[in-house]
């Protein structure tokens, strides 16, 4: 396999000009041409329908972590978008004899795939390598004083492109992750179910929050696509399993078999989604909410979740939260704001909401509380919608449409009353 790997064959103009306002450089919140990405799955009692968990059938773990880098190659007659490195950490713990047999498919994986044997831990395909490596107790156990059960062992499996270096603290952000324990889901508890967002016109100005849904609307796929592209969760007859249980044992793991066996063919599904947000355009709701921010309605940044830029792409400020080096990141929030709007997003895993209703802004909601999955309609509830809140079961398109309304309608009502 060779980099740069190419993600979009030919960009025309105006592609170009979008990376480089929206993507390049180094004068954004964060470095945008980066995506990723960690899962960390372990076996708990609190987490037993997925995880499989039972007192005969515990402590196993699987962590996936992957920084990928992209740019615009000109080395072709046209400009490409392509992957310049990538980094793909897999670390399993499982019982020694489940190990064993993995790492016998593992080395019958890379005779498949006619990988050059290096070292003895190292192995090389074109410009990429992977390493593999066994431990009886794994180093990042060992340093955070984390027993590891009897008759377990460790495998971690790393791809990286060749001299793509990866700073420590990036490698460790996964076990930092793994350190701050499983997150405790939210209760729900009793909002107020509204028909539109007429409620939000007493306490603007507002600030927004915004989650996948509106990325959805845009073309872009919901976070179990990812899911399934790293194998996150089993699947039966190429389908999720309605219980969506993790994948924890070895045997069940084809992530590391796809990219020993076919590394080129599952580049082409690791970079999709970045792909898919690169290509897809500002909604509606997007130019919606730009337009409120120029009035003065909504005010601050976008406190946003997503990586697709398509907040910023539409002319509007953002404040990127999915952050793994920070649990809790700072919010700007801006103090003429009276309210905050969450858009498309189900759980506050930043505490952004309860931040903004301990600064005595009040919450609304604008979500459908389900999406399409799989060709089927699955319910997906706010998570943790509190008494006070306020919750509007609609899309974003149609429910920021409705407020714009809302809000001329008033403006034309006082504009009248003060003539």
């Amino acid at each position: 396999m060779f980099f740069p790997f190419p993600v979009i064959e030919q960009l025309d103009d105006g592609q170009v000009a979008a990376w480089e306002q929206h993507f390049a450089g180094t004068n954004h919140e964060r470095p945008r041409a980066i995506e990723e990405g960690i899962w960390r799955r372990t076996q708990e009692p609190a987490n037993a329908e997925q995880s499989g968990w039972t007192e005969d059938e515990n402590g196993r773990r699987r962590i996936v972590h992957y920084r990928y880098a992209y740019g615009l190659d000109y080395t072709f007659p046209v400009p490409r978008l392509v992957l310049k490195d990538l980094y793909l950490y897999h670390s399993v713990l499982a019982p020694a004899d489940e190990v064993k047999a993995y790492r016998t498919q593992v080395d019958a994986w890379l005779d498949q795939g006619r990988w050059r044997k290096k070292d003895d831990d190292l192995w090389a395909k074109g410009d990429l390598r992977v390493t593999i490596t066994e431990y009886d107790e794994h180093p990042q156990d060992e340093r955070a004083d984390r027993a590891t059960p009897d008759g377990f062992k460790a495998v971690d499996i790393c791809f990286i492109t060749d001299e793509f270096e990866v700073p420590r603290t990036v490698r460790q952000l996964p076990w930092n992750v793994l350190a701050g324990g499983m997150r405790v889901k939210e209760q729900r508890g009793e909002p107020e179910i509204a028909a539109d967002l007429s409620g939000l016109l007493d306490h603007m100005p507002f600030m927004v929050e915004i989650g996948c849904g509106s990325s959805i609307e845009a073309g872009i796929p919901p976070l179990h696509f990812l899911h399934e592209v790293y194998r996150v969760t089993e699947r039966r007859d190429n389908t999720l399993t309605q219980s969506h249980r993790f994948t924890m044992r070895p045997q069940d793991d084809t992530l590391i078999e796809e990219m020993l066996t076919d590394p080129t063919g599952k580049a082409e599904q690791l970079t999709a989604m970045f792909k898919m947000a690169f290509e897809a355009e500002p909604t509606e709701a997007h130019r919606i909410l730009k337009d409120l921010h120029d009035t003065g309605h909504l005010v601050g940044p976008v406190i946003q979740h997503n990586f697709d830029l398509l907040a910023a792409r539409a002319g509007l400020p953002e404040c990127f939260v999915r952050r793994y080096d920070q649990k809790i990141p700072p919010v700007p929030f801006d103090k003429r704001a009276k309210a905050i709007l969450v858009v498309g997003l189900h759980a506050d895993r930043r505490a952004v909401q309860a931040r903004a209703r301990a600064a005595g802004m009040k919450v609304f909601f604008l979500d459908p509380e389900g999406l399409m999955e799989n060709g089927d309609w699955k319910a997906y509830p706010i998570e943790g919608a509190r008494e006070g809140d306020v919750v509007v079961r609609t899309g974003a398109i149609q429910g920021l449409g409705r407020l714009r309304e809302l809000i001329a309608e008033r403006e034309y009502q006082m504009a009248a009353v003060a003539g």
